[in-house]
């Protein structure tokens, strides 16, 4: 008798969790909800029906996202949709709030019911993808085509022509535009996941000690040596420093976590400072980024005594915004973010959030994030696969490195980057993506929990998990 691992059918575990997602999906929208109301009373004075509108909107994204993670997810960790949804709705209050700034400063059309479409579009992608992908084993099938791929979305921005604010990430179709980069991310991890999987006792076990520390031996050094150079081509032909740091980051992280071996984020750090180095030296755009960095203030000297290739106030206006939002911040819709400039929606969205809920806000918002990282990586420790864990551990490790390069660099702890906060800045590209990942992380943790359910409720020996079909490595 062998007791099997099926999609369908659900316990007590499965009820409690659903219903505690129900229930912060219910908060959720309350919070989103009373946001956007507290946005609208502070800029116009009054309560418009856009809040209503709103209200049932993210109520109805919720009610969809929750049945559908019952129907085919029932044993998901039940934080994951929540924290996603909550970040997702905070971004389409602040965008609310920042379209009419922005238009009668800057004359720029309003984002925030376009952001709440292609929120409605990547959720329904991310729901679709639950229902369609019932094993996420079955993308090990696809693990050298996911990188081709990738790698040919990854270049491809340096083959369009022109750019925009001084780099090249953007591809464009007609009117459309696509951002290959935020998708990019998703096919590496599911190849590093699959690749590491096989190789990673090979990885792992040989090289040569040197002062204690087991060092790589130089034919493995081969993945590390390519994906360096493919992230310095990144960073030199589309100056996109943001992408390439999580480009290579991602990997070394999960190179760590496949081998255990110090020695390859050792080396990691070093091929990363030394890139770094040589690029930021000669590459314009790049050296620019590293001056504002260090000499934010500097802008306002008389043009003769700045620094060369210090040409924005950008992070110095960020700095302000977060210096006058102070503990509790000035109260939504009543702050100045406009004074970043155009990128306020974007690449500064945080600063709208120092500025106008203050450090207390801040502080939320990357505990929010914080949460769902560690969410992601408690569904690798519950995955029973090789795969599943590395695919979950390097899902959340691209999202914890995006929050990092995105907050790092607008507070100034960084230079700049110019990539997207997840969720909560304005961008279609980020924010299918981004859903994806959930749909993904979803999905093995519902895996892995439905697997711990079982064992915990099978006969000793009568365990087994349900075979992929031919074709597909377990």
């Amino acid at each position: 008798m062998r007791r099997l691992i099926r999609a369908g059918g659900s316990g007590p575990v499965a009820v409690r969790r659903r219903r505690s997602e129900a229930l912060l999906l219910l908060l959720v929208v309350a919070v989103t909800t009373f946001g956007h109301a507290a946005a609208a009373m502070a800029m116009t004075g009054q309560l418009p029906r856009t809040t209503y509108e709103f209200g049932i909107s993210m109520a109805l994204i919720a009610l969809a996202g929750h049945l559908t993670v019952r129907r085919y997810a029932a044993y998901a960790d039940p934080l994951i949709l929540p924290l996603a949804l909550l970040l997702s709705g905070l971004g389409l209050v602040l965008l609310y709030r920042l379209d009419p700034t922005y238009a009668h400063k800057f004359k720029a059309e309003a984002t925030a019911s376009g952001q709440l479409i292609w929120t409605v579009i990547g959720f329904a992608a991310a729901l679709a993808t639950l229902a369609v992908l019932r094993d996420h084993r079955r993308l090990q099938r696809y693990i050298y085509l996911c990188m081709a791929t990738a790698l040919v979305l990854l270049m491809a921005p340096a083959f369009f022509p022109g750019d925009t604010y001084g780099a090249k990430r953007w591809i464009y179709l007609g009117p459309f535009s696509l951002q290959p980069g935020e998708f990019v991310k998703i096919m590496i991890a599911v190849f590093f996941a699959g690749y590491l999987v096989v190789h990673k006792d090979s990885l792992a076990l040989t090289g040569r000690k040197v002062l204690g520390v087991r060092l790589p031996p130089g034919r493995q050094l081969a993945p590390i040596l390519t994906i360096w150079v493919v992230s310095l081509l990144v960073l030199v032909f589309e100056r996109d420093l943001g992408t390439s740091l999580i480009f290579f980051g991602l990997f070394v992280v999960m190179l760590y976590v496949a081998t255990q071996r110090t020695s390859w984020i050792l080396t990691g750090i070093v091929m990363a400072a030394v890139g770094a180095f040589v690029v930021g030296s000669t590459e314009p755009h790049v050296k620019g980024r590293i001056v504002a960095w260090l000499h934010p203030f500097d802008i306002y000297k008389p043009p003769a005594e700045r620094p060369p290739g210090l040409i924005s106030d950008q992070a110095a206006q960020a700095l302000f915004g977060f210096g006058s939002g102070g503990m509790t911040g000035t109260g939504l819709g009543l702050g100045h973010p406009e004074l970043v400039g155009f990128a306020g929606r974007s690449d500064f969205i945080l600063t709208t959030v120092g500025e106008e809920l203050g450090l207390a806000g801040m502080m939320a918002v990357l505990a929010l994030y914080a949460l769902l990282v560690q969410r992601g990586l408690r569904a690798a420790l519950s995955a029973h696969d090789g795969f599943g864990k590395l695919l979950a551990t390097g899902l959340a490790a691209a999202l914890a490195l995006q929050v990092f390069v995105v907050a790092g660099g607008v507070t100034g702890l960084i230079p700049l980057t110019g990539k997207a906060l997840p969720f909560l800045a304005k961008g279609g590209s980020s924010l299918v993506a981004n859903w994806l990942m959930i749909a993904l992380l979803i999905r093995i943790s519902d895996s892995g929990e439905r697997q711990r359910e079982a064992e915990l409720d099978a006969p000793e020996g009568e365990l087994e998990l349900e075979p992929l079909r031919a074709g597909t490595r377990a």
